[in-house]
């Protein structure tokens, strides 16, 4: 039997093949010498019998796919995203998911669409890591199922319901510094980034965003600072400069620099990462005395805002966190004024 005009055509392979019939489609014509013209083929698929082949053929041109997205294995993914991906982010958030990735070589090259449970949880648990890194794997595999399904690639996200390996459990809560340890700091407010810490405890910046906060987003004249990363509603986020905290910025505030604190170089042109940020907190630790994590900055932020009733929702808008209240979030504006009100109800 024929098949129409434009359709596209079965053919039999030779030899003994487990799918001998394939089934083409053209995809355009190209010009050979003599100024011959040949039709170029691309390929829908092998199957096991013509009925097969001939019904995938039906199924293309009734919904026609793009057949090398259709190709697309868990590396050709990962590529695409990451290069995406990796200029909204930090360097050293790139390298934990270059990390996970490297445990992720035994589906490399299976096709994203043929991914299932067993192939993430089997990845999962044959890498020799920490349930840290397990953890991001798996954080990964989401990451790569959604942007698959964003481009049409995978209609289901088999990462969500992959289970082998649990978020992994504080190894302690976050200790906010003690009033007697932020003493310490305004009295040694000389010694190395003492300040650092101080305005990270005033501002409620993730470490990160601390490190990367630009001249040009510090506005001294209106107390107010820009910046922000990791989520939507942490992102470009405005923070009135507390008044225990403006001198301390005001001192560092230098418009020949590109960000407020730079690398342990000095180097003006290169942001402070967070390895270097975290080296420098663990020298405060080490001088004080302190047992502190470089997040604690923030959570003591939190917690003191907290105890001094700072309205719930300002809070949430200057530390980035989601608002789920959909008239707060939609309809009620909060003014600068509001929010530096607030925030100096923090003593």
């Amino acid at each position: 039997m024929k098949l129409p005009n434009g359709f596209g055509n079965i053919s039999k392979l030779s030899g003994k093949r487990r799918n001998p019939w394939r089934a083409r489609k053209t995809c355009g014509w190209e010009t050979i010498e003599d100024d011959k013209l040949v039709q170029k083929f691309i390929t829908i698929g092998y199957y096991p019998t013509r009925q097969d082949a001939l019904q995938a053929l039906s199924n293309f041109n009734e919904n026609p796919y793009d057949i090398q997205t259709e190709k697309a294995t868990f590396e050709d993914i990962y590529i695409a995203w990451s290069k995406e991906h990796f200029e909204k982010i930090v360097p050293s958030a790139a390298r934990t998911w270059k990390s996970a990735y490297k445990y992720c070589s035994p589906i490399y090259k299976i096709k994203m669409k043929d991914l299932r449970v067993n192939h993430l949880e089997q990845t999962i648990k044959n890498a020799k890591v920490g349930d840290a890194t397990k953890s991001r794997i798996k954080s990964l595999f989401n990451q790569m199922f959604r942007y698959a399904m964003r481009h049409e690639i995978v209609d289901k996200n088999y990462a969500e319901i992959c289970n082998t390996v649990k978020s992994p459990r504080p190894t302690r809560d976050n200790v906010p510094f003690t009033k007697k340890e932020l003493q310490i700091l305004w009295n040694n407010i000389s010694f190395p980034f003492a300040d650092m810490v101080l305005i990270g405890v005033y501002s409620g910046w993730r470490p990160q965003e601390l490190a990367t906060l630009k001249i040009e987003d510090i506005d001294l004249k209106n107390h107010t600072m820009c910046g922000g990363l990791k989520t939507d509603a942490g992102r470009n986020r405005i923070v009135p400069i507390h008044s225990k905290i403006y001198d301390l910025i005001e001192k560092r505030y230098d418009p020949e620099n590109e960000f407020l604190f730079y690398d342990e170089n000095g180097q003006q042109g290169k942001t402070m990462t967070y390895d270097k940020y975290r080296g420098r907190f663990n020298k405060i630790n080490e001088k004080f005395g302190f047992k502190h994590r470089p997040h604690e900055t923030r959570h003591t932020f939190i917690t003191m805002a907290k105890e001094a009733q700072v309205n719930d929702y300002v809070l949430k808008l200057m530390v980035g966190h989601a608002i789920e209240d959909i008239t707060e979030k939609v309809y009620t504006h909060r003014t600068l004024e509001q929010l530096k009100t607030e925030i100096e109800k923090i003593k």
